[in-house]
């Protein structure tokens, strides 16, 4: 007696390190021999043709189109802003990660780069350079105040991180949060009232259209004088020029900057050579194979048995 052929799910994504051996292994082994995944590529048309779900990372959008009954997407990545503003299929339900992991992974990156801005890591590196040496003012972590812009999976585990280790943190988000032991804000109001009140900010925020550029000329205005900033979501969210300005100018202190508007970050950009920001190569909350294929084969899981999608089903008009 034949043993039943396992279905089989499309793996897209236009960067090859994203839909190679390492992952369609990890993700079939995550589906226990309930499934297996492979490459759009290695797709018969047939199995094409029978494709109600398919996992992506940063897919083509073409690809798609070969997939007449697909039904929704599961995003490798937290992320999501490209596919919503690339996948005119209306009728597509997708679904981003939402990895306990990453959210780990994630907080103590968070926890890590306050760290080193609290303890004026950026101001001993410069006195080094120039063989000086002199003692920073030292500040209790409970008087250095740390605001999460963005309150949702991964920005609620970073402050409960900072929380933990003694900070004094508040946070804002789109809607009002609640969340133990941190002041939380809301709208363009709240935004105003917690950034004249940080120390050191911490950008985790989807973008969309309403995000784009919030970190502007005015917002970073309102900060206090010497006040420090984190990027570990979205490049774009940022104006860069003005970002420049306010660190020439002395009222920014300090960027930590894991995001640019252009990955790999130009040989040629400001960024790289100025004093006030520490550059990253986009390294603070990376996807980790195994835990991120686990999440998808228990989501795709429960819709097979149920038909329910995930809590972390995006919302196209909110784009997150």
């Amino acid at each position: 007696m034949s043993t039943p052929s396992l279905p089989v799910l499309p793996l897209l994504a236009r960067r090859a390190e994203h839909r190679d051996a390492s992952w369609t292994n990890a993700l079939t082994a995550a589906f226990a021999g309930r499934a297996e995944v492979r490459a759009f590529e290695h797709l018969s048309e047939a199995e094409r043709q029978a494709t109600e779900i398919a996992i992506v990372a940063d897919p083509d959008p073409a690809q798609l189109e070969h997939l007449p009954n697909l039904k929704w997407v599961h995003s490798l990545w937290a992320g999501v802003e490209r596919l919503v503003g690339e996948l005119d299929r209306p009728d597509l339900d997708i679904v981003r990660l939402s990895d306990p992991r990453m959210a780990d992974i994630m907080a103590e990156a968070v926890l890590a780069w306050t760290l080193y801005l609290h303890r004026d890591m950026p101001i001993y590196a410069r006195q080094q350079q120039q063989k000086i040496w002199a003692e920073a003012d030292y500040v209790l972590p409970e008087d250095r105040r740390v605001t999460i812009l963005g309150l949702g999976y991964l920005g609620s585990a970073a402050a409960y991180r900072l929380l933990t280790n003694g900070f004094s943190v508040r946070g804002w988000s789109r809607t009002q949060k609640s969340l133990a032991g941190i002041d939380c804000h809301s709208g363009e109001d709240g935004l105003q009232k917690v950034l004249t009140e940080t120390d050191i900010a911490v950008i985790l925020m989807p973008l969309t259209q309403d995000t784009r550029g919030i970190i502007n000329a005015q917002s970073l205005a309102m900060l206090p004088a010497s006040a420090q900033l984190i990027n570990f979501s979205r490049g774009p969210l940022i104006d860069d020029a003005a970002l420049l300005a306010s660190l020439d100018s002395g009222h920014l202190k300090h960027a930590v900057l894991d995001v640019f508007d252009k990955e790999p970050l130009p040989r040629d950009d400001p960024y790289w050579t100025h004093p006030g920001v520490t550059v990253l190569p986009h390294v603070s909350g990376p996807t980790t194979q195994k835990s991120s294929a686990e999440v998808v084969a228990e989501n795709v899981q429960t819709w097979w048995e149920t038909g329910e999608l995930p809590g972390s089903l995006v919302d196209r008009n909110r784009g997150y």
